[in-house]
Formats: structure tokens, C-alpha cells, sequence
């Protein structure tokens, strides 16, 4: 080796470790900066909906918190998936962020193959709110609680009929659930949304559905439907009189329609814990829970990704247990 190439290798070295360790800087304050420009918040749901309500609610005050413009944008299709897709290959900056529902797990339970990895791609950030769907039947029915449906599904094979807002839905999906747990021969109806399958509920063409609450919560007070039970681990303040599926004899069936905050895979953990924090901040607002409350949600409680993560995984696995049993195929 000649002796003159040593001094150049020593110092390109140093001038990668050099190089190494103002990359290595430049990561934790651009984190401890953050935020320092607006944030887009993808909303894979229509304007005024149930998810794009408690969207709204958390970024006007995320945005006084942070002192930085967030910017809802609504980027719908593919049952939530093309937001999802959108974020999943945004960059990991923490400025572009998703507000979904666990129609991401279901979607992956049911659809292959999908445009990304649910699970790998994605930052699980914080859980914000729970939609609990609401077991409602027409006020002239005889079914009065879900024994009464119980017995007369089991007396009648086939006679009866549920409805959803589609395939794949939450509601569709958690029909199945019942009808897997209780060994049930009913006929499902897949609407195109759930203000169809309420009209047909209303008018009495179907016996039952799981309804989301903040759907079925002024038709129930108005006494066109009525309620049996709340797939919520709690009864929901809207409806206190109303008994949980645990406390109708169902227990262990807990279906909340969740709502919360994800970012893309790779996101410095300092933003994470940055927006983890001022939600949490969010989360703990009386009057954050009353406005969800009024819109029939429930606000979530302060929490971990961890906790976060954990749930969104255990879910997955159970969504993905009632398609293959019910061999449920997307539209």
C-alpha cells in the first residue's frame, strides 16, 4: 500500500463520520422545531360526516395548541383506502397525517391485495374518538332485546333480515359477528350507505340493523326506531337507558367504530410523541367529549401508541377471522 493514499483514506473517513453526525443532528431538531409549517390532515371520508366532524373538532384545536394551520382535506374512494394510500407514501415529517377509522383493519381483512401495508406502513399516533353502532329494530316489531331476536332468528331460519351500509361496512361486518356468536341463519341486505339502510328501517322492509349511532341517535329520540343495545364497552351518554350487548347477554362482543390519528412509517419519534402529547392534551377537554357526545360519539381517553398499536393488531386479527368464516368478498 502506498503511504501517500493513507492521509486521503483518514480523511475521507473523518469526512463521513463528520457527515454522519450532522445528519444525525439535523434529525432531532428538525423534530424539536416541529411543527413549523401547516399540517394536512387527510380525512378518506366525506364533509360532514361522523369521521370528518371529530376530524374537524381535533384539528381546530390541535391547530391553537401548535400554533400551526391544519388543513383537512377529504380524499375519498376505495372505502377509505385511497387517503390511506395517499398518506402511506407521503413523506414521514409529521405535516402529513391521516384521520381514519377501523375501516383501515377491516379493509385489510377483507381486500387483497391492498395498495400498502396497514400495519407497516403506518405510524399508529393516538386513538381520538369511538362511533359505538346501535342494534335498533322498527318500533312496531315484537323484538324487544336481543334474546327476543335470538329466539325468533332461531325460529325462523332465513325469515329474517339485517341490513348494512355495504360490504365490508362496520355494520356488515358486525352482523356476521352475531350471526358467528350466535349460530344465526339470517339474510343480509348491503346498502349504499347507511342513510338508505335507515330509510328502509324506518319504513319497516328490513328487521334489524347494527346502525352507526350518530345516524340512528334522532331517529331513535324521534321514536321512529328503536334500540336494543350499544356495541360500546359503556353505555353511551345519548342513551343511557339503553343496555350494552354485554348487559343484553352478549358478552365479550365489543364493536366501536374507532377513530383516530395515524402518520407515515418513519416518522422521528419526537414528532410522534409531540402530537401524542398536545392530542392527549385534547383528549383530556371536557368540552372536546361534549362536542363529540352531541354528534353520538364517545371521546377516547388519553393513551399510548403503544396502546394504540396493540388494539389496531388484535383487531385486525378478529376482522380478519369473521370475513374468512362468513367468506365475505369485496364489491
Amino acid at each position: 500500500m502506498h503511504t501517500a493514499l493513507l492521509p486521503r483514506r483518514t480523511a475521507l473517513r473523518a469526512l463521513l463520520v463528520a457527515t454522519a453526525a450532522l445528519l444525525a443532528s439535523v434529525a432531532p431538531a428538525h423534530a424539536q422545531n416541529y411543527p413549523n409549517k401547516p399540517i394536512r390532515l387527510v380525512v378518506p371520508w366525506p364533509a360532514g360526516g361522523l369521521v370528518d366532524v371529530a376530524a374537524r373538532q381535533l384539528s381546530s384545536r390541535l391547530q391553537t395548541s401548535m400554533a400551526q394551520p391544519f388543513v383537512v382535506e377529504n380524499k375519498l374512494g376505495a372505502g377509505g383506502n385511497i387517503g390511506a394510500d395517499q398518506v402511506a407514501k407521503a413523506s414521514a415529517d409529521g405535516y402529513t397525517l391521516l384521520f381514519t377509522t377501523s375501516a383501515l383493519t377491516m379493509n385489510t381483512a377483507m381486500r387483497s391485495p391492498m395498495p400498502f401495508d396497514a400495519v407497516k406502513d403506518f405510524e399508529r399516533v393516538a386513538m381520538v374518538a369511538y362511533g359505538p353502532l346501535v342494534l335498533v329494530v322498527h318500533p312496531s316489531s315484537n323484538i324487544n332485546s336481543l334474546d327476543d331476536l335470538t329466539k325468533t332468528a332461531r325460529a325462523k331460519p332465513g325469515t329474517l333480515s339485517y341490513a348494512s351500509a355495504g360490504i365490508g361496512s362496520p355494520a356488515h361486518l358486525t352482523g356476521e359477528l352475531l350471526k358467528s356468536r350466535l349460530n344465526l341463519f339470517v339474510v343480509h341486505i348491503p346498502y349504499t350507505g347507511a342513510p338508505a339502510a335507515i330509510t328502509d328501517q324506518i319504513a319497516g322492509r328490513i328487521d334489524y340493523q347494527f346502525a352507526n349511532a350518530a345516524v340512528a341517535l334522532p331517529q331513535i329520540k324521534a321514536g321512529k326506531l328503536r334500540a336494543l343495545a350499544v356495541t360500546s364497552p359503556q353505555r353511551m351518554p345519548g342513551l343511557p337507558q339503553i343496555p350494552t350487548m354485554a348487559e343484553a347477554g352478549m358478552k365479550d362482543f365489543e364493536v366501536d367504530q374507532w377513530l383516530g390519528l395515524l402518520a407515515p412509517k418513519g416518522t422521528p419519534a419526537a414528532v410522534v410523541d409531540k402530537l401524542v402529547s398536545e392530542v392527549n392534551k385534547v383528549l383530556a377537554q371536557d368540552e372536546f367529549g361534549q362536542a363529540l357526545a352531541n354528534s353520538g360519539m364517545n371521546s377516547a381517553k388519553p393513551g399510548k401508541p403503544e396502546t394504540f398499536d396493540a388494539f389496531f393488531k388484535q383487531e385486525l386479527v378478529q376482522w380478519t377471522k369473521v370475513v374468512k368464516a362468513a367468506d365475505i368478498k369485496p364489491e
